[in-house]
């Protein structure tokens, strides 16, 4: 482990980004033998990117635009498939941009990855800093992702990734909207370490209800034939059990009909060409070296 590239999209966060920098600094500054670059994709900001100040500990920092917003997902890959191209390394570590991936723990995922060796490590979450709402909706999440695809989930983006595990999600077209499942799905020996999620360096979350719930969804539809072959036994037993649940079985099985309806959509609209055009979106960069 010699080259590490930190990849992280950033949308109107700024002021986050700049504070994530002074810590990443901070944490990487006792792996003397590691070279560290930054990436961070900017998600087609509203907001004018500021000068960014190079720390002593990271070798460059370079900023990807994109042209419009994408969200994510696509910012992710779209970092992941320039490292890739551009960057000579042996891992990447991803990571959001505003605070609730602590920096403190690459620490954690470096070590971990150490003795493992060549096995990407991902962080899961023991303890949320939000709200008893979105816990109740994500442990609810949770729960129809392993009863609905048989997977347990639990990890998000933040995680570090060899580079042959990068290249071979990089060619999913799954990734472009959710990497954290695409891993899941493709890479079976996976190591991990627990962590925390952190409270956002500045404001609230941006992210909308709405919009929590079409990424569950998301989450869920990588592993989209797991969904339908277990809601068509789902379906068969519901039938089987009617005499005994009277009208509960046939409201159960129109939810999951819906389910897989959105299932499908989700799994549908990111289709081949956008999956293969995907990098079309990036506009120009930006580097500061020292």
């Amino acid at each position: 482990m010699k080259n590490i590239v930190i990849i992280t999209p950033v949308y109107n966060d700024w002021d986050s980004f700049t504070k994530l920098i002074d810590e990443i600094n901070k944490v990487i500054s006792r792996f003397k033998d590691i070279s560290f670059n930054l990436i961070a994709v900017n998600d087609g900001s509203d907001e004018k990117v500021p000068l960014i100040s190079l720390p002593s500990n990271i070798k460059a920092i370079e900023i990807l635009n994109m042209k419009i917003n994408q969200g994510h997902a696509i910012s992710i890959a779209n970092g992941i498939k320039y490292a890739l191209k551009n960057y000579k390394f042996d891992n990447i570590i991803l990571m959001d941009a505003d605070g609730e991936d602590r920096p403190e723990e690459i620490s954690d995922l470096i070590n971990k990855a150490r003795e493992l060796k060549n096995v990407s490590v991902v962080a899961k979450r023991v303890k949320r800093s939000e709200g008893p709402i979105f816990t109740f909706l994500y442990s609810l999440h949770k729960i129809l992702t392993l009863i609905f695809t048989g997977k347990l989930m639990n990890f998000g983006n933040y995680s570090l990734i060899t580079k042959s595990d990068s290249e071979t999600i990089i060619k999913e077209q799954t990734i472009i909207y959710c990497f954290a499942s695409t891993l899941k799905n493709k890479i079976s020996n996976l190591g991990n370490i627990n962590c925390i999620r952190g409270k956002r360096y500045f404001g609230p979350s941006k992210m909308s209800l709405l919009k929590l719930i079409i990424h569950s969804f998301s989450i869920i539809a990588v592993f989209k034939m797991n969904v339908f072959i277990r809601s068509a036994l789902f379906l068969v037993l519901l039938s089987y059990l009617h005499p005994y649940l009277g009208m509960i079985s046939p409201i159960l099985q129109i939810m999951i009909v819906i389910f897989n309806i959105i299932i499908y959509i989700i799994s549908t609209k990111s289709d081949k060409k956008k999956f293969q055009n995907m990098d079309i979106e990036l506009g120009d960069t930006q580097k500061v070296t020292h």
